[in-house]
């Protein structure tokens, strides 16, 4: 009965994603509404920077302040 219901759901969820993609028109992205503006592009560098190395700079700040600020009472290890 297991195989049944994964097929079934398997089948549910591509018929879903065949839906949403039939049901969303790229096309459309290329025409103009009244009052767009969109100005400059990134340039590949502007790119990696803002989707590559801010969120690694933004996790290592996190975590690093993270284990500067952690006071838990941990027990420390004697030599």
């Amino acid at each position: 009965m297991d195989k049944k219901n994964a097929l079934r759901a398997g089948a549910l969820a591509a018929g879903t994603t065949l839906m949403m993609l039939l049901m969303s028109s790229p096309a459309l992205a290329l025409t103009r509404d009244d009052g767009d503006d969109p100005g400059t592009g990134l340039s590949v560098i502007d790119t990696l920077g803002l989707y590559v190395a801010a969120p690694i700079v933004l996790f290592l700040v996190i975590a690093g302040l993270v284990m500067v600020l952690d006071k838990s009472d941990r027990p420390q290890k004697q030599s």
